[in-house]
């Protein structure tokens, strides 16, 4: 209001945020969406969002700036438009046919929660916003209407943190002060459909992954939104609109003169889809939002800050313990089969580093042959990655999985908008794909496409979402592991058959013992090395090129039948994790030998599984 039309203050908007942000831990003082059910928070303050985004809507023109006059006095007042859904005009009309009024356009994305995020980064996250938060039991938040005091001035510093959490500002608490801490009713949902009193049908909140839980949000955004795209992990910062009247066209009941003319334009499914209830989709208008590069709370989420680079240095220091430790944890889950464990390691560092043509390099597909069938054995690892790494799903390979699953996202073109499917997952998402609950059966058409999706995905790191009329591709970099009983149906990188080396008698308590003797703090451990070690650079210097070509000639010399370009790649792959697991960003000699013998091992004991069991492998 302080600024005269044409003048920078967007700008000096977004530098005022970004300046404050960086304030003494700023960031935990906003409250977060993924935290706080939106039903506690005071519209039109600041929040937050951790997010992917799932869909992305045409663009769409508001006012910029639009006149008001008081049908009274005639009074014109010029108002702006920008970070709002509905103009502020009281008793006032707006003039829309006025000189003054500036139209302007910005972009609307979906966003949902990140698909399949483990339990402990949603805790993690929250306690750290909880940490300069005192509880109370004086503020009782109500699902109904209630009255909001006037806005007062957004203010990130601590005095004001009160009125930025309170849905009523008369209150003398806040937000927190909830009986149950743990994850104050965040969940807005019990499943993918939401019955809204508004709506007849079920609201779809489209989530990827069956189960999920947590707000979606039309995240709007005023500029350099090209630089975002669908399956993009984000952090955003902006201002909460939930007006009720954002609702209006949700109501069967409602007035058609309430509705902008040029709606009517869309379909009845397209406008329940653009205009949700706010109260189970509210808006974000984005101020400030960031391109995440991972979402593991316990590492500085841009590693290249000064400060950040002190905690790399710092962790790197103390690598090799995290690393035995891992080593001998994931050895014991794998009933003490520590050959199997080092290529687990391996498997979870690894990440598309780069694509050559259409050859995704950098991928590490592990087919974990040999577990035991009808076993909770495959639940358990399952469970010990999900506490290791920020996000992940385990996908039953079960027939009527795959015959009634939606694997592949596709376009509505009714309601204009891409529907999810079980691969529309965010960069290094590990997805362990559990072949020993196939059962003989018959593949209906939609499970070969699910099956032969799962194939591209593993081969090509690609997903082709169905647009009916085209395939559209979109690159992904998806870490699969696959647990199966003989060899894999499904392509894999590398086979490493499990040989237990102990058999306990109760599996369930043997693999619950695991996790409960692991102290917390060694847990983290692991989990900020599985995460900073794929963000690392590496490199192979030329002289180890030369000598690790000569090394290849004189293997094929010496074994021209078996040893083929694959084998090569293969242990140049192995190689380079086995370096990086060891906190080394260049390969060196003795490295490349040890990824030799590694795989010397595991292909022993494919042929030794081979001549036990026929041809089976």
């Amino acid at each position: 209001a302080q600024n005269v039309p044409n003048s920078d203050w967007e700008r000096k908007v977004t530098e005022y945020f970004k300046e404050k942000l960086k304030e003494n831990n700023a960031t935990n003082w906003v409250p977060s969406l993924n935290d706080v059910p939106v039903h506690y928070l005071k519209p039109n303050s600041l929040v937050k969002f951790r997010c992917m985004v799932q869909d992305m809507f045409d663009p769409e023109f508001y006012m910029g700036v639009y006149e008001t006059v008081d049908p009274n006095t005639n009074t014109r007042v010029l108002h702006f438009g920008k970070y709002r859904d509905v103009a502020e005009c009281g008793v006032t009309s707006v003039d829309l046919n006025s000189s003054q009024t500036v139209t302007l356009e910005r972009q609307t994305f979906y966003c949902v929660p990140v698909p399949g995020e483990s339990a402990w980064v949603k805790e993690i996250s929250f306690l750290a916003s909880q940490a300069r938060v005192s509880p109370s039991t004086s503020y009782t938040p109500s699902r109904h209407k209630r009255s909001y005091e006037e806005d007062e001035d957004m203010d990130l510093h601590p005095s004001k943190q009160k009125e930025q959490h309170m849905g009523n500002g008369r209150s003398g608490g806040d937000i927190h002060g909830c009986a149950e801490p743990k994850r104050l009713e965040t969940e807005a949902s019990a499943g993918h459909h939401l019955i809204s009193p508004n709506c007849s049908p079920p609201l779809d909140l489209n989530f990827p992954l069956p189960g999920e839980k947590g707000p979606a949000c039309l995240v709007k955004v005023y500029e350099s939104w090209d630089s975002f795209k669908v399956n993009d992990v984000l952090e955003v910062y902006g201002i909460l609109s939930v007006d009720p009247v954002l609702s209006i066209v949700n109501n069967e009941e409602r007035d058609s003169s309430a509705l902008d003319p040029m709606e009517s334009m869309d379909t009845a499914e397209e406008q329940r889809v653009r205009s949700p209830p706010a109260s189970l989709v509210p808006r974000i208008h984005v101020i400030l939002a960031q391109k995440l590069q991972h979402i593991n709370p316990l590492l500085p989420a841009c590693l290249n800050e000064e400060e950040s680079k002190t905690f790399v240095s710092n962790f790197m220091s103390e690598l090799s313990p995290v690393r035995a430790e891992l080593l001998g944890f994931l050895t014991h889950a794998l009933l003490g089969d520590s050959l199997a464990a080092e290529y687990l390691i391996l498997h979870l560092i690894s990440t598309v580093y780069a694509r050559r043509d259409v050859l995704p390099l950098g991928k590490f597909t592990v087919n974990l042959s040999g577990c035991p069938r009808n076993s909770v054995f495959t639940e358990h690892i399952y469970r010990i990655i999900q506490q290791l790494v920020p996000a992940s799903y385990r996908l039953q390979m079960t027939i009527e999985n795959m015959n009634h699953s939606r694997f592949i996202p596709h376009k509505d073109y009714a309601a204009n908008r891409l529907v999810s499917g079980v691969l529309q997952l965010a960069s290094n998402t590990s997805l362990v794909v559990d072949e020993t609950q196939l059962e003989q059966g018959q593949l209906d058409t939609t499970g070969v496409h699910n099956v032969t999706a799962l194939g591209n995905l593993i081969t090509w790191q690609k997903v082709d979402y169905d647009f009916s009329y085209h395939q559209m591709e979109f690159p992904c970099n998806i870490n699969v592991l696959i647990t199966s009983e003989g060899r894999s149906l499904l392509p894999s990188d590398c086979q490493v058959h499990l040989q237990p080396q102990i058999i306990p008698p109760n599996m369930e308590e043997y693999m619950n013992s695991l996790l409960t003797a692991v102290l917390p703090s060694v847990l983290n451990k692991f989990r900020i090395y599985l995460s900073l070690l794929r963000l690392l650079d590496y490199s192979i210097s030329d002289e180890v090129t030369k000598a690790v070509e000569e090394d290849f000639v004189e293997m094929r010399k010496n074994d021209p039948e078996s040893v083929t370009g694959d084998d090569l790649h293969r242990t140049l792959l192995v190689a380079r994790f086995l370096s990086l697991s060891a906190g080394q960003t260049t390969l060196s000699r003795e490295r490349w030998l040890r990824a030799k013998q590694l795989e010397a091992l595991r292909k022993a004991r494919l042929q030794q599984q081979k001549c036990v069991n026929g041809n089976e492998l």
